[in-house]
């Protein structure tokens, strides 16, 4: 019993350390995209579908084979029916030879027939054909449906993750800002104990300090929400422990607009799903052209009918009848009907033709405004970076010129409001582009495997 509870206490140990482990991993922008994509409902869903429309094109491919059919009858006629058939002939009799007269009727009062039937299709204007071919372009949609499920959720995941970064770059700032504003503070209040200063200077620093505790409180909050995201987009308890990369940087960009205006039209899985819809209208034209032929079918059948449960037979007869038969059909006249399904098939091609324009046109204008977001965010981070320099260094001067008297606590509070700021703005900058990059991934069409810069 001993050896069981150490057993079970070095279990319980190994247990409860991989999981801190498992809490304490750091996870990269790409692992975090796996875990989504692994658990994304949008993503099993599209799974789903495809494998739908992959059973819809087998049964599509089934009519092309025979068909065996069957089927087991019984009937049963009345009395007088069966009486009111009966004829009257000469039967010799069994012992003597001699014929006797004798009412016979041909009915059965019970009937048992077994049927089984083959029917082979040999021509039907092409539209098996062209169902199966539709079914085809099923799968495909279903797999370009997905494609744009997985695109969608990757950028969800990364501005998520560069979200929870730039949350917690603001939650420093703020918390920056607190601490000097304590340092202030703290000088102020020498001052103001040793008649240096009016009791109004000290005021506007403790005002000020209350509002960037407020400030830290909300910044702290915007992390918490941040990781609430993310960790909705990765399926996990809301509350659960985030530990990421920091990958807040900046890189340059070298591709144009040309070249991202191209990249968007050969792979943005929009515009291959309505291309796909072109064809699929196409196709159902023909399909609908296949009412003009006449259809021709072979079908062989047997049949066996007697009058007992298990279609036993008396001697002498044959109930067992085959059938082959070559059967064509043709509908030579609907008053317009075949010409007005065809018509509508045609306006539904040029209705997808028009929505495919539409839709290149609407995605070359995404890729142009995430291209413009992405320079515009470059060029903020410039600016922003050299803001954030100077802001220091006029903190600074402003904040030793108030230890030497020669500036008011106002000048100090207003540099350290500038700093603030500007920081604020650097680490906006950063986010914008990289969230920025992500958008026009996207807009190209760019999966999971992302492309380099």
């Amino acid at each position: 019993m001993r050896n069981v509870f150490i057993f079970l206490g070095i279990f319980f140990f190994l247990l409860t350390g991989s999981s801190q482990i498992m809490a304490s991993d750091i996870l990269t922008l790409e692992e975090s995209i796996d875990i989504a994509l692994e658990r994304s409902l949008a993503v099993l869903s599209a799974d789903e579908e495809i494998r739908a429309k992959e059973f819809e094109e087998r049964s599509a491919k089934a009519d092309f084979y025979p068909k065996l059919s069957t089927s087991y009858t019984y009937t049963r006629l009345d009395s007088d029916t069966v009486n009111d058939a009966r004829t009257t002939t000469y039967f010799p009799d069994p012992s003597t030879g001699t014929p006797v007269l004798r009412e016979i009727s041909p009915l059965n009062r019970n009937n048992y027939e077994w049927n089984v039937t083959a029917t082979q299709p040999l021509f039907t204007g092409w539209r098996l054909t062209m169902s199966r071919d539709l079914a085809s372009l099923g799968v495909d949609t279903a797999e370009i449906q997905k494609e744009t499920a997985v695109q969608d959720l990757v950028l969800d995941v990364k501005a998520a993750y560069f979200g929870i970064l730039k949350a917690a770059k603001l939650e420093t700032v703020a918390r920056q800002a607190v601490e000097q504003l304590k340092a202030q503070l703290e000088v102020s209040q020498a001052f103001y104990d040793e008649g240096i200063i009016a009791k109004n200077d000290l005021l506007q620093t403790e005002v000020q300090m209350a509002q960037a505790r407020q400030d830290l409180i909300t910044a702290t909050n915007g992390v918490e929400l941040a990781k609430s995201l993310f960790n909705k987009l990765l399926r996990r308890n809301l509350d659960q422990e985030v530990k990421i990369k920091d990958i807040l940087d900046y890189s340059p960009v070298t591709l144009g607009l040309d070249e991202a205006l191209k990249k968007a039209e050969l792979t943005r899985p929009e515009i291959k799903e309505v291309s796909l819809n072109v064809l699929s209208a196409e196709k159902n034209v023909k399909l609908t052209k296949s009412s003009y032929y006449p259809s021709v079918t072979f079908i062989g059948n047997y049949s066996r009918e007697t009058d007992d449960l298990f279609l036993a037979a008396v001697t002498g007869e044959d109930p067992d009848i085959w059938t082959l038969t070559l059967q064509a059909d043709w509908t030579i006249w609907q008053w317009g009907k075949r010409r007005d399904e065809v018509a509508a098939a045609r306006a539904r091609v040029a209705k997808a033709r028009y929505l495919l324009n539409e839709i290149k046109d609407n995605i070359q204008l995404e890729v142009k405004d995430a291209y413009l977001s992405l320079r515009e965010a470059e060029k903020n981070i410039q600016v922003a970076k050299t803001a954030v320099v100077q802001a220091e260094e006029n903190f600074r001067m402003n904040e030793e010129r108030y230890k030497q008297q020669v500036a008011t606590s106002t000048d100090v509070l207003d540099a350290q409001t500038l700093l603030t700021q500007a920081r604020t703005n650097y680490f906006n900058a950063l986010s914008e582009h990289n969230i920025a990059w992500a958008r026009l991934e996207r807009a190209m069409g760019i999966g999971h495997e992302t492309e380099g810069k």
